[in-house]
């Protein structure tokens, strides 16, 4: 069903100048009839002016009288051919200007974990513009030096689930294209979840580190000649006649 233009504005002007039920203008504008309640008390959408629907070709008199008559009754948008196309975003995504200094953050962490995205997929994803994304890319940003790959998730810039679909539709490509990839790039053209479910690769227990190359050879190992007969006394080196060799010494001057 289509939504009208500013539909919490249209909610604030409902609610004061009509008697429809919370229900019908919850269902009407897209909200949530808690929400229109929040309206009524003054808890939500303070300070905001009140969009009159019959002024702005969204509604008509006759409607609106049918609704207050007829609790059950939903109301319907009229056509309006200047809202035609407004459900559907243009352009690149808005960013709030509390995290548009973090936005090229989030770029060169896309480019250094995900090369595979698009310009247009970055864009898309962040709120950014090509020549930016280019920038980064080729480190020519004026600003890269103090920059730091910070994931736009945790930036709050994009949603999980939006990051996992454009990586997702990277790994279909890729796939389709038939290139082969390595472990490190398998791990990244995959979800976040189904890549905490992969089995990580065997590590060598640190008791045998540093034995990586060792292999046994078919070689001989060479042995000491068992014909050299090894005389017991040469241990020794005692004398013939078997004293001392202090006491065969002369103690007079």
């Amino acid at each position: 069903m289509a939504k009208p233009l500013m539909a919490k504005a249209t909610a604030v002007w409902l609610v004061d100048n009509t008697t429809i039920s919370f229900k019908q203008i919850a269902d009407f504008v897209g909200m949530h009839e808690l929400e229109v309640q929040g309206i009524a008390d003054g808890d939500v959408a303070a300070g905001v002016k009140g969009f009159d629907p019959i002024a702005n070709n969204q509604l008509t008199q006759d409607e609106i009288d049918t609704a207050q008559n007829n609790p059950l009754y939903k109301l319907k948008l009229k056509f309006n051919p200047a809202a035609s196309g407004e459900e559907k975003r243009r352009g690149p995504r808005y960013t709030p200007l509390s995290k548009r200094q973090d936005r090229p953050n989030s770029i060169l962490w896309l480019v250094k974990f995900h090369p595979e995205l698009s310009d247009g997929q970055i864009a898309k994803l962040v709120g950014t513009t090509k020549p930016t994304i280019q920038s980064i890319r080729e480190r020519t940003h004026w600003n890269i030096s103090n920059m730091q790959p910070i994931d736009p998730v945790a930036l709050g810039l994009c949603k999980q689930s939006e990051l996992d679909a454009i990586v997702q539709k990277a790994a279909a490509k890729k796939a389709a294209e038939g290139g082969v990839m390595s472990d490190d790039e398998r791990r990244k053209l995959v979800s976040t979840e189904q890549s905490l479910e992969m089995d990580s690769a065997p590590k060598i227990p640190t008791a045998i580190e540093g034995l990586e190359t060792f292999s046994l050879s078919n070689e001989p190992e060479e042995k000491e000649d068992d014909d050299v007969i090894v005389d017991a006394d040469s241990f020794f080196n005692l004398p013939k006649d078997g004293g001392s060799e202090e006491d065969d010494e002369d103690p007079r001057p």
